[in-house]
């Protein structure tokens, strides 16, 4: 059976992958499902001028159709399990403002005024406090890790609805965090299968199934309020219940959806498998790929890690805290379930055009430092909102900037951090940093609206006006610094990599180990 011809746009680009001359896939006697260990020393990377066939070749119609499975059986389930993680985060906020306040505070012993921010917090110390999770996804089977995560999130968020009192619901929100904490390092596992230049629009999709959870939590606590209440069980029973019980159904699909890696996706054939193994290789840099020590002192790790923090601010506030919010723009609980929903619809648009945007111009820079400023507008009106006497239909639109805003930048940094770490353990630890040092802000973010700065919030508002703006200027810093090691691992290079593709063209492929290596050593921080 013949190779698909080489498409001419993927000839026009001078790169080719190369199969050793072992002949067609359907030809060859496979000793196991992925390829022996031989078939994965013989293939090599390489850069061809003439655009003609060396071996065996895949071509860019082929790259494209495993993009299009691993979006369509990979990222869109799992943008489904973060879905289920951020609404069973979330749905507090709509909880409370359904009963859940007045029956807890009932039971809850000692008598305090701030249960509800106590509970946040513990959530937030203990998300922070598992961070180190992260490191596993690199030494366990992700299939393993991913239905673990997901079933003990399941279950606490389930549990949630008998809870009795506030110090029993603050225990299930700690084994809560526990799971989505593990969980939190999704954008890594996509680094397993795709490209720095892909992971903005693929992470922009899981994340948007924040915006679109908190939404989801909102219509479905509308429709509770109102057809619920007549029932033997309390409104906000029930939500968490509704809400809570399909991750734990989902944990037990998960273990045999998730593929460990691009070698054991089941939905690909062995030849796709193949093609999706061998697509990383010009995106890898082996010579760095262990080391990961020098990541603590990095300061791109660290400037990454403090716009994370403070973009959390906003970001693990708003979505538990816009129902009250907008009721305190003197809409009643129903209707204050139902406003809920569109700011975070209209966020979820805009992570993903903005993700895909990003990942089609290779430049985060621009549109970090857009959303950042976007969102701080947002906040600074709805600060000001006393002074300049707005009413409440522009307070409400001034919600939507800022939750649009803060939802696209935490995509873009997460997917910045990534990107910008040479080695695959590297990745690794920055994540890991990134995620303990960004979950600082959270504990700030759970403090920030406390009834006795009601209708307006403005302190609070003033904090996520001041924490976004910082990092539009932190995001013009990191560019600068990255900018600067461009030029000077340019420099460095000099006119070596032009001489040395002249040198080799033509020569056989055991020569093609010396370009390749060549070509993975001269990585690049994405700007």
């Amino acid at each position: 059976m013949a190779r698909p011809p080489l498409s001419p746009s993927f000839a026009q680009t001078g790169r080719e992958l190369i199969f050793s001359d072992y002949g067609d896939d359907e030809e060859k006697e496979e000793t196991d499902d992925y390829g022996s260990d031989e078939d994965d020393d013989a293939v090599e990377l390489t850069t061809r001028n003439d655009g003609g066939p060396r071996g065996s070749v895949f071509a860019l119609d082929e790259e494209r159709e495993v993009c299009e499975l691993l979006d369509r059986k990979l990222v869109l389930f799992v943008s489904l399990l973060y879905m289920l993680s951020f609404l069973d985060r979330s749905n507090i906020g709509n909880a409370r403002i359904a009963g859940m306040e007045t029956d807890l505070q009932k039971t809850s012993l000692p008598r305090r005024s701030d249960w509800y921010e106590w509970t946040l917090t513990a959530f937030y110390l203990t998300y922070m406090t598992c961070e180190w999770l992260a490191l596993l996804w690199r030494s366990l089977p992700a299939h393993i890790l991913v239905s673990s995560f997901v079933l003990i999130w399941g279950l606490a968020a389930s549990f949630q609805a008998v809870a009795t009192s506030y110090p029993v619901l603050l225990g299930l929100r700690v084994v809560l965090a526990v799971g989505e904490a593990g969980f939190a390092a999704l954008p890594l596992y996509l680094s397993f299968f795709f490209r720095r230049d892909e992971l903005a629009v693929r992470t922009g999709i899981f994340i948007a199934a924040a915006p679109l959870a908190s939404s989801f939590a909102s219509a479905l606590a509308w429709l509770i309020l109102r057809f619920a209440s007549l029932g033997p069980i309390a409104p906000w029973r029930l939500l968490f219940l509704v809400e809570g019980f399909p991750s734990v159904v989902a944990s037990v699909i998960a273990w045999t959806r998730i593929p460990d890696g691009p070698e054991s996706a089941s939905f690909l054939s062995r030849r796709q498998r193949r093609v999706a193994r061998l697509r990383l290789l010009s995106d890898s840099n082996p010579a760095h790929d262990h080391q990961h020590h020098h990541v603590l002192t990095d300061p791109v790790a660290w400037l990454t890690a403090i716009i994370l923090l403070l973009a959390n601010m906003a970001y693990a506030s708003l979505p538990v805290f816009l129902p009250l919010l907008v009721r305190d723009m003197g809409h009643g609980p129903v209707m204050a379930q139902a406003l809920s929903a569109p700011p975070f619809l209209f966020s979820a648009v805009v992570v993903l055009a903005t993700a895909r945007l990003s990942d089609r111009l290779r430049r985060r820079t621009a549109p970090l430092v857009g959303h950042a400023l976007a969102s701080a507008t947002g906040y600074a009106l709805l600060a000001a909102a006393p002074a300049l006497r707005l009413t409440p239909l522009l307070r409400y639109l001034a919600l939507f900037p800022a939750a649009a805003g803060f939802f696209s930048v935490v995509t873009l940094v997460i997917t910045w951090n990534i990107n910008n770490q040479p080695g695959r353990h590297g990745q690794g630890v920055a994540f890991a940093l990134m995620q303990f040092i960004g979950q600082l802000g959270p504990l700030v973010g759970t403090r920030l609206y406390p009834a006795r700065h009601a209708p307006f919030y403005t302190p609070g508002m003033s904090v996520c006006a001041c924490a976004m703006s910082t990092v539009a200027v932190l995001g013009l810093v990191l560019r600068c610094l990255l900018r600067r090691r461009n030029l000077q691992m340019d420099r460095a290079d000099g006119e070596k990599l032009a001489e040395e593709r002249e040198r080799l063209v033509g020569q056989d492929v055991a020569a093609t180990k010396t370009t390749a290596a060549a070509a993975t050593a001269r990585f690049r921080y994405m700007l």
